[in-house]
C-alpha cells in the first residue's frame, strides 16, 4: 500500500442515525483500527457470529463503524514491530476482530502484533481460513478436555450440531486425535458426508430420547456441544466417569436445567469454550496442533462454498435461515 490514504474495498458495518447497515464500500487505510502490523488480506471466512454482526440480528460489535469478519489471513505489507516483516504470512482469529476493531472483510487490515499469528508450517493461508474460528474452537475444546485428562479410553465423543462448521471440523480433528466420534444432527440426509469425515456413528437428534433421569447409563466418554439448552442437559447424565463436556454454542437456547449428580457422582466436568479471548500462549499451542497432528484431513470437502466480499449479504441471510452447510470461505482480492 503506497500511502495511509490509499483506497480499498471493505464490508463495513455502521449503526448511526441512518440505522444499522452493512455493505461494501471504499475506505482508506487511515480509517483502520490501530495496530503494528498492516496486512494485505487473502482470505477470511463466515461464522454464525459474522452473520449476526453483518445483519444486526445480534449485538456483536461494541463500536461503529467497523469492517466485519472475525477471521483473517494474509501477507504483511508493513510492520512497526521487528517480529514481523514485509512478506510474512500471518493469521488472526477472534481477538476483538469485528467487535472492537476492524476485521477481515477488507482488502487490508491492521492488527496488533500481540495477536498476530505467524502462519504455521504445514498450513496454507487458504487452509487456515477454512479452519478459522470454527476449527480453532473445536481444537481448543479438545486441548482443554485433554488438559483435564480426557482420553479415547473413556469412550466415544458426542459432537452436537455436527453439520455446522465447528461440528464438521470437530469430527475431523477428534478423529485425527484417536477418538471415536458420534455425530448428532437433525440433518440425517448429510450422515454419509459426516461418516466420510470420520464419524464412527451418526445419531438423528429427532430420534435421540433422553430419559430425564439425573443419572443414566454412561454412553459417551465426553462431548463437544454446539447446542446448549435441553441437548446439553440430556447429554450430561450420559457422560462416563471423569469425562468432559465442552460447551461452545447455544443454538438450542441459553438456559440449562440439570442436577449436580453427573458432577458429584461421576466427576464429570463442564468446560466453557470462549475462543475469541483465548490467551496468546494457548493460541500458539492450538495452532501448533492444527498444523501438525490435529490438522483436519478433509478441509476442501468441509469448505462447501467460496465467495467474494460482494456475496456476503446473501451468505448471511442463508446462514441465519439455517440453510448453510459446512464452511464458507471468503476470497478477498488485495488491492495494490
Amino acid at each position: 500500500m503506497s500511502s495511509s490514504s490509499s483506497a480499498f474495498r471493505a464490508f463495513r458495518i455502521h449503526n448511526d442515525a441512518a440505522g444499522y447497515r452493512g455493505s461494501l464500500e471504499t475506505i482508506g487505510a487511515d480509517a483502520l483500527s490501530p495496530g503494528e502490523v498492516l496486512v494485505q488480506v487473502a482470505y477470511s471466512s463466515v461464522n454464525y457470529k459474522d452473520a449476526l454482526a453483518g445483519t444486526g440480528k445480534g449485538k456483536i460489535l461494541r463500536q461503529y463503524p467497523l469492517n466485519g469478519g472475525i477471521d483473517v489471513a494474509g501477507t504483511v505489507v508493513a510492520s512497526t514491530d521487528p517480529a514481523f516483516k514485509e512478506g510474512d504470512a500471518v493469521l488472526c482469529t477472534g481477538s476483538g476482530l469485528s467487535e472492537t476493531r476492524d476485521g477481515g472483510y477488507g482488502q487490508y487490515v491492521r492488527l496488533p502484533s500481540a495477536w498476530t499469528i505467524r502462519l504455521p508450517k504445514g498450513l496454507s493461508l487458504r487452509e487456515s481460513m477454512i479452519i478459522g474460528t470454527a476449527g480453532f474452537t473445536a481444537a481448543l475444546a479438545l486441548l482443554r478436555m485433554e488438559d483435564n485428562r480426557q482420553t479415547p479410553a473413556l469412550g466415544p465423543i458426542a459432537v452436537t450440531g455436527a453439520t455446522g462448521g465447528v461440528g464438521m471440523l470437530a469430527i475431523d480433528i477428534f478423529t485425527r486425535a484417536g477418538y471415536a466420534v458420534h455425530a448428532i444432527s437433525g440433518k440425517a440426509s448429510h450422515f454419509d458426508f459426516l461418516r466420510d469425515l470420520g464419524a464412527a456413528e451418526c445419531i438423528d437428534r429427532h430420534q435421540l430420547a433422553f430419559s430425564g433421569k439425573p443419572m443414566d447409563s454412561a454412553r459417551f466418554g465426553g462431548a463437544l456441544d454446539n447446542v446448549g439448552g435441553s441437548m446439553l442437559a440430556g447429554l450430561l447424565p450420559l457422560i462416563a466417569p471423569y469425562g468432559n463436556v465442552a460447551i461452545c454454542g447455544n443454538a438450542g437456547g441459553i438456559q440449562l436445567e440439570t442436577t449436580v449428580m453427573p458432577f458429584i457422582i461421576r466427576g464429570a466436568s463442564l468446560l466453557g469454550i470462549a475462543s475469541a479471548g483465548t490467551a496468546r500462549d494457548i493460541r500458539d499451542r492450538v495452532w501448533e496442533r492444527l498444523s501438525g497432528d490435529w490438522k483436519p484431513q478433509h478441509l476442501e470437502r468441509i469448505a462447501t462454498r467460496e465467495v467474494t466480499l460482494e456475496q456476503l449479504p446473501d451468505v448471511f441471510s442463508r446462514m441465519l435461515a439455517g440453510e448453510s452447510f459446512g464452511r464458507t470461505l471468503v476470497r478477498v482480492d488485495g488491492a495494490s
